[in-house]
């Protein structure tokens, strides 16, 4: 996975702005102010918000993620070695953490979001003739 394809992945989410707030090129993505989403300039990889401490424990132990350096511990880092469909997972969770956590006014000025939107599209069955 690439920081291309993250990019690729938040554009897609309801008032998801993409921002270098501290320069040499940094992709913070916010939604409402608030990050949901940074990959880094050296560190490989894209962090993310979870809901928990415990969350983030849980998903480090489990090989999937590691310390998110310079962030709260309940943020983790996915490498670029991570699945597509984890990093899409985790995007949203993230994302949809941080949009709750806006104001109702602002949550309201968002375009709604369904989750499994941001899945990556189903390849098409192909129905078989009688």
């Amino acid at each position: 996975m690439s920081r291309k394809l993250v990019n690729a992945i938040c554009r897609k989410f309801p008032g998801a702005e993409v921002s270098d707030p501290w320069g040499g090129g940094h992709d913070a993505w916010k939604v409402g102010g608030k990050m949901f989403a940074c990959t880094g300039a050296e560190t490989p990889g894209v962090s993310v918000k979870t809901d928990s401490i415990e969350t983030a424990e849980m998903l480090i132990d489990a090989g999937v993620g590691v310390k998110a350096p310079y962030f709260h511990r309940s943020w983790v880092n996915l490498p670029w070695g991570t699945a597509e469909d984890e990093f899409r997972h985790r995007l949203a969770v993230s994302y949809t953490l941080v949009r709750a956590s806006l104001t109702k006014k602002a949550q309201a000025e968002l375009a709604p979001f369904n989750q499994a939107d941001s899945k990556s599209p189903a390849k098409p069955q192909r129905r078989r003739r009688r």
